[in-house]
């Protein structure tokens, strides 16, 4: 990237050398000449920092600078030529607007997107790069025949949403060697949602009893190849949650938090699935829509303390959860019936202890 902007920085001086050699002379001094002089410099000052920039988290903030001063200078009305000159042909002109021209359609491609790029979070820029690639990867991974390519094709095309490319991709990779975790459990869960990317539940997306069981078989292979790998529990208690397997659904989603602490995908999915097994105990359905997704699904602790451990009296519980303490929050709208169901629980787990 530190060459490209440094061709470009050489290409746009050259340009402009070229534009205005060819002009005649008898022209008035250049009364732009002090803002020309000092956008200049610090084109070339910025430039220069881009080129030997050792942090890249301070790139864009100078493309966008870079880009702001080269918006000024072509601002300003064009300065008058050199009298000495003057005699240049107009071919000269016409090769340095035809440079001109393509550094323009050069910064478009390459510059250009970064700016653009910069106004966006780190996750969309993500997605943006994603998109843009996908047709090259598919070009290499297609000509290649590669394994290794198609993978990368399928990764960029599932990150970025392009599930139509994410199922041909991963297929394409699983024909090559049927033994790649990351392909299993992609394709098996792209396979399995299908109706879900389609926005519908209709139709003839929706799939086969036979494609969803083996969609199911694909997801599992994944989990048993890389146990330890969290996405394989995560999409592993999806599918299972969907086919009504809440108990082992919640077995593996717990897994996957085991594994990245700081996942944050599973926890609707585990509030609803403890919400539906917690259907017949007011307190057990409170707390698992409120508190297992910090204090663990039986109160023995997680992100936050375990509640079978603590010591305080119904009346600080009380207000601990009507008024919340520290990182935890309140919960004021909890009914009264709600309220002392959840410490009849709470109470019930100190008695139990762990």
């Amino acid at each position: 990237m530190i060459f490209s902007l440094v061709l470009f920085a050489l290409i746009v001086v050259a340009a402009l050398v070229l534009v205005l050699q060819p002009l005649r002379g008898g022209v008035p001094a250049d009364p732009d000449a002090p803002e020309r002089g000092r956008l200049t410099a610090e084109r070339e000052r910025l430039y220069a920092e881009l080129a030997s920039l050792s942090d890249e988290s301070r790139r864009p903030d100078l493309e966008r600078r870079a880009a702001l001063t080269l918006r000024a200078l072509d601002a300003l009305p064009p300065a008058p030529p050199p009298r000495e000159r003057s005699g240049r042909t107009r071919t000269l002109a016409l090769s340095g607007l035809t440079v001109a021209a393509l550094v323009t359609v050069a910064g478009a491609v390459t510059l250009v997107p970064r700016w653009q790029l910069a106004s966006l979070g780190a996750a969309e820029a993500q997605d943006v790069r994603d998109t843009l690639a996908l047709p090259g990867l598919r070009r290499r991974a297609e000509a290649t025949g590669d394994k290794g390519a198609y993978l990368a094709w399928g990764r960029a095309a599932f990150d970025s949403a392009q599930y139509s490319q994410a199922v041909t991709a991963y297929a394409s990779a699983l024909r090559l060697d049927a033994r790649q975790p990351e392909a299993l459990r992609r394709l098996g869960i792209l396979l399995l949602t299908r109706p879900d990317q389609a926005g519908t539940q209709t139709g003839d997306q929706t799939p086969s009893p036979e494609d969803t069981r083996q969609a199911f078989r694909l997801i599992q292979a994944a989990a048993q190849l890389a146990p330890r790998e969290p996405e394989s529990q995560l999409l592993l208690g999806f599918a299972l949650a969907r086919f009504g397997q809440d108990a082992d659904a919640l077995a593996a989603l717990e897994r996957y938090r085991t594994l990245d602490p700081k996942g944050r995908d599973a926890d609707e999915l585990i509030t609803a699935i403890r919400a539906r097994r917690n259907e017949g105990d007011l307190g057990l359905k409170i707390y698992a829509a409120n508190c297992a997704s910090c204090h663990g699904p039986n109160g023995g602790g997680g992100l936050g303390p375990s509640l079978r451990a603590s010591n305080l009296s119904r009346g600080a519980l009380r207000s601990v959860t009507v008024n919340g303490k520290g990182a935890m929050p309140a919960y004021p709208n909890l009914k009264p019936d709600e309220l002392n169901a959840l410490l009849d629980l709470m109470e019930r787990w100190q008695k139990e202890g762990s």
